[in-house]
């Protein structure tokens, strides 16, 4: 005697689909097989629009917010700290991003810089040791040069040392 497979219980979407539209109309649906009917028609007229498309020539190309560059944020940081303390919260990536960049005058300008030595004298531990090995490292390297953008590093180098070494 043969055994018979028991069907599994857990049906595809495309046949829960199929046996709604045939033995239902629309709006005798439950909830979920409504949910399940929206998808699909969702993803079909969009799988048709994507094909017009692409038949017209134009590419399908989702355009994403503009985000904030690391230097727009990381001024906001700043600022937020020196003008608004109650309302500013210590997020470890913008210190991290200020103390890789601020170097780069293009990155960090000239008045954000007076701010950055302000917090950097709160700096405490492992980050104060690892910012001033950075700058004699950073007024090693631009000994050599006589670029002018290296020495707008060297002397920023130079007052974070200063500033971190008392």
């Amino acid at each position: 005697m043969k055994k018979k497979k028991k069907k599994s219980k857990v049906e595809e979407p495309e046949e829960v689909l199929s046996e709604v539209q045939g033995e239902e109309d629309e709006e005798g649906l439950t909830p979920e097989e409504r949910r399940i009917l929206e998808r699909k028609i969702k993803k079909e007229r969009k799988k048709e629009e994507k094909q017009q498309m692409k038949e017209a020539g134009v590419s399908a190309q989702e355009t994403e917010p503009v985000k904030p560059s690391g230097s727009e944020m990381a001024q906001d940081y700043l600022t937020c700290w020196s003008k608004n303390r109650k309302d500013w919260s210590f997020k470890k990536t913008r210190q991290t991003w200020l103390l890789k960049h601020m170097f780069d005058s293009e990155k960090v300008p000239d008045e954000l810089f007076d701010v950055l030595l302000e917090y950097l004298d709160g700096l405490k531990g492992g980050a104060r040791e690892t910012t001033v090995k950075a700058a004699e490292s950073v007024i090693r390297d631009c000994e050599d040069s006589e670029d002018s953008a290296a020495a707008v590093k060297a002397g920023r180098a130079r007052e974070v040392i200063q500033l971190l070494s008392s």
